[in-house]
């Protein structure tokens, strides 16, 4: 492994070893892991450690590991089995086995990183951010490489209760919390009611969900619980489907949903064919603005580990109200409202009371600061890897 040089002056105080040399390996993302990880890597390239970050070019160029201290190594890891790119990609990781840790982050990382490393002695730890929901052939493919990780990592990461006892019956050595904070919102000087102005909300509740618009995300329970809401205001049904998709204000409520990806055309003509009081705003950058604007967060998802958008409401004093799945309970805790995945009726009524009730979402909001203040941050994250990685080192 060709070290990266540590910056002038990163050591921290209290550092009382040399840095180690530490591997990152990640496949295709947009998203949450791709900006954990570059959260990792830059707080142990300021600590002195020596980090590289392995993976497709695409995670380079949207998170910038080289601008933070780290040297990457392109690796084809792509997000399906393709044989002949999945053997380049563990011929290029053989290229991390001088690393005292590596540390890959999702499941097909994991599993082409295990096979790369075989036999080599180099600790590896795998944080696995999502459960293999999918069936079929696929699902059965997600089974084998979920036996690599268990079978072959030193350590398994998991990021909510449900993920731990899965790899433990598969085998797994050593099994424990992960720790992945969402991190800092940019801070803004803009008032909840100019951004409401600017969505031309008016005076309505704003629903806010922040999701990448795919299956895992159950959107299409969304679209349900829209419409039972917007069945419950006191408008006549010709005017509430003739204003559904209009600026301007109104008692109804309105549904914001933050995020793109492959369903977005298919829910776009759901919404537009039922009149539902839904806007799809695309990717933002002013999530916390929008939090700050909301009413509430609601989260259909089918799984969550531990999703950024609810640890950013919790942090904003935003009520939550979610499905029940994956590490959402734990980290929610009194600040929300937790229904079952795919019970529309139940996640509706939950809606309802937190639109009627000020009393409740006030007690629930008060709750969200509290549990806010409570969770993680970078700090702790680079603890708690830092203690998995000092584990992983050969005597």
């Amino acid at each position: 492994m060709t070290e990266a040089a540590p910056p002038a002056g990163g050591e921290e105080a209290g550092m009382t070893e040399p840095g180690m040399r530490v591997a990152f390996v990640l496949g295709t993302s947009a998203g949450g892991v791709g900006r954990h990880v570059a959260m990792l890597a830059g707080g142990l390239v300021r600590r002195g450690h020596r980090v590289v970050v392995a993976g497709p070019p695409s995670t380079e160029e949207s998170f910038g590991f080289t601008r933070l201290g780290a040297r990457f190594l392109p690796v084809p890891i792509s997000d399906r089995p393709r044989p002949g790119g999945d053997l380049r990609a563990v011929r290029a990781l053989r290229e991390l086995r001088s690393a005292e840790a590596v540390h890959a982050h999702g499941l097909r990382a994991g599993a082409l990183a295990a096979l790369a490393l075989a036999g080599t002695g180099t600790g590896l730890a795998v944080t696995l951010h999502n459960a293999a929901t999918a069936g079929g052939a696929v699902g059965a493919i997600y089974g084998v490489l979920e036996r690599i990780v268990a079978r072959r990592a030193d350590r398994v990461l998991v990021v909510s209760p449900d993920l731990g006892e899965r790899m433990t019956a598969l085998g797994a050595r050593q099994v424990e919390p992960a720790v992945v904070p969402a991190p800092p919102l940019p801070s803004s000087d803009r008032e909840p009611w100019e951004v409401r102005a600017q969505l031309g909300a008016g005076d309505r509740p704003i629903l806010l969900t922040v999701a990448r618009l795919a299956q895992q995300k159950g959107l299409e329970t969304l679209l349900e619980v829209a419409a039972a809401v917007a069945s419950a205001t006191p408008a006549e049904p010709e005017t509430r489907s003739r204003e559904a998709g209009k600026d301007g204000s109104g008692s109804e409520a309105l549904f914001l949903v933050a995020g793109e990806g492959p369903l977005r055309d298919e829910l776009q003509r759901r919404i537009d064919a039922r009149g539902l009081p839904v806007r799809l705003l695309g990717n933002r950058d002013d999530v916390g603005d929008l939090l700050g604007a909301a009413r509430a967060l609601v989260v259909p998802s089918r799984w969550e580990g531990q999703p950024l958008s609810v640890q950013e409401a919790l942090r904003a004093g935003t009520p939550v109200i979610a499905t029940a799945v994956g590490g959402i309970p734990p980290m929610v805790g009194r600040a929300g409202t937790l229904v079952p995945y795919g019970d529309a009726p139940a996640m509706s009524e939950a809606v309802r009371r937190v639109l009627a009730d000020d009393g409740f979402a006030r007690r629930l909001a008060e709750e969200a600061v509290r549990r806010g203040r409570e969770l993680p941050g970078e700090a702790e994250a680079l603890e708690a890897v830092l203690a998995v990685y000092t584990g992983l080192r050969r005597p």
